[in-house]
């Protein structure tokens, strides 16, 4: 069976998944341009806020001349203060000193003031700055935010979106005009793909419905020698698998593309129906099915979401042990996502070779379509169609032998 696995050793998760909304992540935990611009304002500002109160206090302490003497003295007389305390002071060099003493105290503190205040101002004109720098930077950024914003929305096979950023012909408007011009080629290029999968969907298919009526035609006939007869259904089983091939190629030619329609779809009825048309072969090969489906509706293509079902399910069925083989299919929510599980016994499936199981006509020790259980393009066809919504396939190896297969989608 075919399955995608998670490496044994995965490297480490980012912090936050890209594909989420930005507003879903918490914007000071993620160091945006907007944050570094921000903080790059702000800490030019303060240094240059720290540098010009340094300057401007030493010139104050320079004007001030702390430390110094008076540049006069007392030789007669009395004197008094309501600031100094010339108490028990009866010369004059005692009132000089004592004058000396209170004038330096006064200025040391006019100094401690003047600092104080300043780096309280510093303080206020710091937050500001942030602000100011943090409001401009938004306002420089915001036609990245709308490139960003157009890519996401593309993201959503919406190829029909534009940017058309006006303002002056600066950085910005040359990326925009260039992310425009590669939309429309790409929107050009899928629509070429999209005719051509429709052409080649009717091309290919009517020549072989004819090839196979005619075959089918002539062994309706009781008298056909045995000898055509055999050649009739060995051409006819031929063609069945030729039309197979076709439309799982046109299926994984289609199924590359993002949805632009979405209709709510619950896992457990896809898996259920996938496990109904499985039943018949199941039982012929002697595989016990067992089922877990717990409600886990997503948003997307139903008929897309039954063919991966589908095809997880032959395979666990077709790769199976020939005796006392089971397959055991799940679904349900985890961590706000749908998961379905599809798990068999089997061979024994060496890690290094899971993920060669994804790549189209490639099978476990099996390059190319030689087998009949299948034209190798089932778990392609999963992966695309996973893509398709968002999702991811994974495959393990199960201890034993078989696989565990995990699709996993967002809600």
């Amino acid at each position: 069976m075919a399955s995608h696995p998670t490496p044994p050793e995965a490297p480490p998760k980012p912090t936050w998944d890209p594909r989420w909304p930005a507003e879903q992540v918490v914007p000071w935990l993620r160091p945006t341009i907007r944050i570094r611009l921000t903080l790059l304002y702000g800490g030019m500002f303060l240094i240059a806020g720290i540098l010009l109160l340094s300057i401007i206090y030493l010139l104050a302490a320079q004007a001030l001349h702390v430390g110094s003497d008076l540049p006069f003295k007392i030789v007669y007389g009395s004197i008094s203060s309501n600031v100094c305390d010339f108490s028990g002071k009866t010369t004059a060099d005692q009132f000089n000193s004592a004058m000396n003493e209170c004038v330096n105290h006064e200025r040391a503190q006019a100094l401690d003031d003047l600092l104080t205040r300043s780096l309280f101002a510093l303080v206020g004109l710091t937050i500001i700055a942030f602000a100011f720098g943090y409001a401009m930077a938004g306002r420089v950024l915001s036609p990245l935010g709308r490139i960003t914003r157009t890519a996401r929305r593309v993201v959503g096979s919406d190829l029909s979106r534009r940017i058309e950023l006006d303002g002056p012909d600066d950085e910005f408007k040359e990326l925009a005009d260039t992310f425009d011009e590669m939309l429309e080629r790409l929107e050009r290029a899928f629509s070429s793909q999209q005719r051509f999968v429709a052409n080649a969907s009717h091309e290919l298919r009517t020549p072989l419905a004819i090839n196979r009526t005619l075959l089918e035609v002539h062994l309706s006939d009781p008298g056909a020698p045995v000898e055509l007869q055999q050649l009739g259904r060995t051409l006819l089983a031929t063609n069945e698998r030729s039309e197979q091939l076709v439309e799982g190629l046109l299926l994984l030619a289609r199924s590359e593309n993002q949805l632009v329609e979405r209709k709510p779809v619950d896992l457990a009825e896809v898996a259920a129906r996938a496990v109904d048309q499985t039943a018949a072969e199941a039982d012929d090969k002697g595989v016990e099915v067992r089922t877990q489906c717990a409600p886990a509706v997503v948003q997307g293509n139903g008929v897309l979401l039954e063919r991966i079902a589908l095809n997880l399910v032959q395979n666990a069925v077709r790769y199976n042990v020939a005796e006392g083989g089971w397959v055991e299919v799940r679904t349900h929510l985890d961590q706000g996502q749908a998961v379905l599980e599809v798990s068999n016994t089997g061979p024994v499936v060496p890690a290094y070779e899971v993920d060669n199981l994804f790549e189209p006509f490639r099978r476990l020790r099996t390059e190319r379509t030689g087998s009949d259980k299948g034209v190798g393009l089932g778990l392609s066809i999963a992966r695309s169609v996973a893509r398709a919504h968002g999702g991811r396939i994974a495959a393990e190896p199960r201890e034993g032998g078989g696989l565990v297969m995990r699709v996993t989608l967002p809600v």
